[in-house]
């Protein structure tokens, strides 16, 4: 099957790391609060944005007040994000407090862009990108900006479609991009590299960077040297932080891990032992993982092996845990989900994966699911699911009156 029409896992996935944070300056007096919310699928655009929970009012020039707790479907509210007393305010900000500034409030900025493209239930589109870029000309990260900040602010321009590569794509937009994208990325890098544990680098914080970073690759940003020094940076604080990820974070990082090295991220001895303390993991963590986790999840596994992972130990006993909870949550299964439950069971059979009890009644009960489920799938799905059933009955699968 083509690679491109293959299981896209980034439709069913959720991650988000927003936060609530007042007004300030010190980098680590006060801590913010990490909410977890579902990615919606954007019918108008083939990405998809994660939810944050917070929006802000706009009044003056205090970034944490704009458009809050307020419900967005005009120009109108476009327009309030895009006021140049923002990024005034912004700039005062950080002049006043000088290397003591934690990037608070340009994160809060960055969060209030995401709140706005999940009321409008889509990215920001190419002339609502162009317009905002004039503003984020002068947003840049610094180094003494708090771990909160810059994981806020790049997961939420990410999911707001902020770094999107449009094509035809404006020179002004892309050297915009490039710009704002590197302050964050070597900010990311430094506090990465510090020994200092006051840097608060946390597990939420690190899965939510490396979804980011994934669909940055994945909607057409290049694997610069900045890039990759940042993955290099990151990596290993996944296996010094594994057991402080919940089900939510293992299940988004082994996709970003996945959906990286299906875009030409290096196989580094760093990301195959961020990839095996995972896979360990998910033993541990099987029983809070809902629908959606098991669906990523074993898409991610597909896809990796797909893309040379070895059949470790690990990888193996993942998949034993995780095919028998397809048939008991068989009923809460998306179109999406079951398509990429389908896809990834296929792909795992054609490379090696043996035909276990497990995966039988898995792909038993997901069969009858496809029928009833019929008028929801898009036509990728639709693909997907006739490639994995064929795949299935060239692996010997059965022909039941359910397939």
């Amino acid at each position: 099957m083509d690679r491109s029409s293959a299981g896209i896992s980034d439709q069913y996935t959720r991650s988000d790391n927003g936060y609530n944070q007042t007004n300030g300056h010190a980098a680590s007096s006060r801590r913010g609060r990490y909410r977890h919310a579902t990615v919606r699928q954007r019918d108008s655009h083939p990405r998809s944005t994660p939810v944050c929970n917070e929006f802000y009012h706009s009044s003056g020039t205090r970034p944490s007040q704009y458009l809050m707790y307020r419900s967005v479907n005009s120009a109108q509210d476009f327009n309030a994000l895009i006021k140049p007393e923002i990024m005034a305010g912004l700039l005062s900000k950080s002049d006043r407090f000088g290397h003591r500034y934690d990037g608070r409030d340009h994160g809060l900025y960055a969060s209030s862009i995401k709140k706005y493209t999940l009321a409008a239930k889509r990215p920001l589109n190419r002339a609502e990108q162009s317009q905002l870029m004039r503003l984020l000309q002068n947003f840049a990260a610094t180094r003494s900006w708090n771990w909160r900040s810059l994981t806020t602010t790049l997961h939420s321009l990410t999911s707001a479609g902020v770094f999107t590569l449009h094509k035809p794509m404006d020179e002004r937009v892309k050297l915009t991009q490039a710009s704002l994208l590197s302050t964050l990325l070597d900010a990311i890098i430094f506090n990465c590299n510090q020994k200092l544990p006051a840097r608060d680098i946390d597990a939420l914080g690190i899965a939510s960077l490396l979804w980011a970073m994934a669909k940055l690759i994945d909607s057409g940003q290049e694997h610069t040297p900045g890039f990759n020094e940042a993955m290099a940076a990151l990596l290993p604080h996944v296996n010094a932080q594994k057991d402080q990820f919940n089900a939510q974070g293992i299940a988004n990082l082994l996709w970003a891990m996945a959906k990286l090295v299906d875009n030409g991220q290096e196989r580094t001895p760093e990301l195959n032992e961020a990839v095996a303390s995972l896979l360990h993991h998910v033993n541990a963590q099987k029983d809070p993982f809902i629908p959606q986790h098991i669906a990523n999840l074993l898409w991610a596994m597909a896809k990796l092996v797909d893309n040379g992972q070895k059949r470790t130990t690990e990888l193996n006993e993942a998949v034993a845990v995780l095919l028998p909870h397809v048939n008991v949550q068989k009923a809460n299964f998306k179109p999406q989900g079951i398509a990429n439950l389908l896809w990834a069971i296929a792909k795992l059979v054609d490379n090696g994966q043996e035909r276990t009890p497990g995966l039988n009644e898995a792909v038993a009960a997901l069969l009858p699911h496809v029928n009833a489920q019929k008028d929801q799938f898009i036509p990728q799905a639709i693909a997907n699911l006739l490639w994995a059933m064929a795949k299935l009955v060239d692996n010997g699968q059965e022909q039941t009156p359910e397939l």
